[in-house]
């Protein structure tokens, strides 16, 4: 059987890491997250590790050939022969392109790209919400409120809220986000791999329609 490789698509606050690890869990895959590769390869110092550090250093983007050689090189690990979720990457045709023939080396292809749409009001509305502990906890005022505002449950800490969950910095990263993805979408349409998927549905329903898509792909 050959591996099944899917790339979860979605806005920041669309839920894409949540359903990333919902569905590899169902179907006994490795989630790949770029985030996870990066700590990953920062924290043990590798070779790749090392070199994105430089670029991060000076302010720079890391440069997608670096970010594909610590893909390429989860990808050989024993536990990815079956396949993989991706979550994070690729972020743009370029990349997807350049994936595309990294998959090609392992005789696989991108099967199934499952797009979480959720509309921008809402994704600002979740993100403006979310407010952390400093020991990395997270509450949102609506859906999962802390006891007493403001405070952890667990330790009494102050929550805080990160610069990026602000609304007016929430609706750049959203615009950045459309202008940066909107090939990479066009990219899997053309493919015929694009699956639109409601993300304002409650979260068992999104990955209900995520894995009905998986086994029609």
């Amino acid at each position: 059987m050959s591996p099944l490789f899917i790339v979860m698509l979605g806005p920041p606050g669309a839920g894409k890491g949540t359903q990333a690890k919902i569905v590899a869990q169902n179907l006994d895959l490795v989630h790949i997250s770029t985030g996870d590769l990066f700590r990953e390869n920062l924290k043990n110092e590798t070779e790749l590790g090392q070199l994105a550090q430089q670029y991060m250093d000076e302010g720079e983007l890391v440069p997608d050939d670096v970010t594909i050689r610590m893909v390429e090189e989860r990808l050989s690990r024993p536990d990815c022969e079956d396949g993989a979720v991706m979550d994070g990457f690729p972020r743009t045709a370029a990349q997807a392109k350049a994936f595309d023939d990294l998959l090609s080396k392992f005789d696989a292809q991108v099967d199934v790209v499952p797009y979480i749409k959720v509309p921008d009001d809402e994704l600002v509305e979740r993100l403006s919400g979310r407010w952390m502990s400093p020991s990395g906890r997270v509450y949102h005022e609506k859906n999962n409120p802390p006891v007493v505002k403001w405070i952890d449950d667990i330790d009494g800490s102050q929550l805080y809220q990160r610069d990026d969950d602000k609304p007016e910095t929430i609706r750049h990263r959203i615009e950045v986000y459309n202008q940066e993805t909107a090939p990479l979408i066009e990219y899997y349409r053309d493919k015929g791999v694009l699956v639109e998927i409601d993300g304002t549905q409650p979260i068992e329903a999104v990955t209900e329609d995520i894995m009905q898509a998986i086994k029609e792909a």
